[in-house]
């Protein structure tokens, strides 16, 4: 099983900027897309009847969106999703903010030989220094980490059962690890919004780098984990100066799984198109392929 996750940076712009091809060449099962910025009805219209495409938008017009997809003759499916963080987790400020919607989509999936886990395509918000931006980055990240701690419970729990609690959370999360994950850390570093220690913090309470996972946090760096001590792999690349052919890159996009998921992970790329011109979004498309016979 391939599973694919992209910031479309706007999924109408991209299909004119030839996502459509690529998904066409491409042998992903399932997709978890940010940026959507359309209506489920548009971006279902875009990718056509092989794909059965579930959107959340955002309810500030314009932003956010997050989608899965799964091919319909892949033997995946999507049964049922949740919209959103649970409720409760916004008790205290009566109710979930605008900014936080079409942020966070979790479908049940269901594949061959009664496999099933949960899948999140995840937006995590970009931020920005000294505005509100920050500060409502900051309180969504806390309530994220409330979900993935739920989650690595869950899957604990469920460990060795005939009815594994798997969940596995794709994403752009706008935040860079360490420095291996950024080309220019030094000059980035504790001055710009995703390279913030605070907000590093929480990645590294989420996620280990191995696999098999370690003790007291709930999931894995898949790609990381993967990649091994090495710089990036890198999927953003600003459209401004010659970033792309620098390959001045940061690496905010995921694949973090709970261990019994992680365990199956066989491979990682990461797509880079030919040339500068030939980007259908600013970031790149992050697939893994997991096996689930073993």
């Amino acid at each position: 099983m391939k599973v694919t996750t992209v910031n479309v940076n706007g999924v109408r712009a991209a299909f004119r900027k030839g996502l459509g091809d690529w998904v066409d060449n491409d042998d992903s099962d399932l997709l978890c897309l940010q940026e959507v910025r359309a209506t489920p009805q548009d971006t279902a219209d875009l990718f056509g009847p092989a794909w059965d495409v579930r959107v959340w938008p955002c309810r500030v017009k314009g932003r956010a969106g997050v989608a899965l997809g799964a091919r319909r003759d892949s033997g995946w499916e999507i049964d049922s999703i949740t919209e959103g963080l649970p409720p409760d987790f916004y008790t205290e400020i009566g109710g979930e903010p605008d900014v936080d919607s079409g942020r966070w989509l979790e479908g049940e999936i269901h594949g061959p030989d009664g496999a099933t886990f949960t899948l999140v395509s995840a937006y995590l918000h970009s931020g920005e220094l000294n505005t509100e931006k920050q500060e409502q980055k900051l309180a969504y990240l806390k309530r994220v980490g409330k979900r993935v701690d739920q989650l690595g419970a869950r899957a604990v729990a469920g460990a060795g059962s005939n009815t594994p609690q798997e969940a596995l959370i794709c994403g752009d999360f706008n935040i860079v690890r360490t420095a291996r994950d950024i080309k220019n850390w030094k000059p980035n570093h504790n001055k710009t919004s995703g390279v913030m220690d605070e907000e590093i913090a929480f990645l590294d309470a989420w996620m280990a780098d191995t696999l098999s996972g370690r003790d007291g946090l709930p999931c894995v760096d898949v790609g990381r984990a993967l990649a091994g001590d090495t710089d990036g792999p890198y999927t953003w690349w600003s459209w401004r100066g010659k970033a792309y052919d620098n390959n001045a890159g940061w690496r905010l996009d995921y694949h973090m799984a709970t261990p019994g998921l992680a365990g199956k992970a066989q491979s990682a790329a990461v797509y880079r198109a030919p040339a500068y011109d030939a980007r259908f979004t600013d970031h790149a498309p992050l697939t893994v392929a997991y096996n689930f016979a073993e």
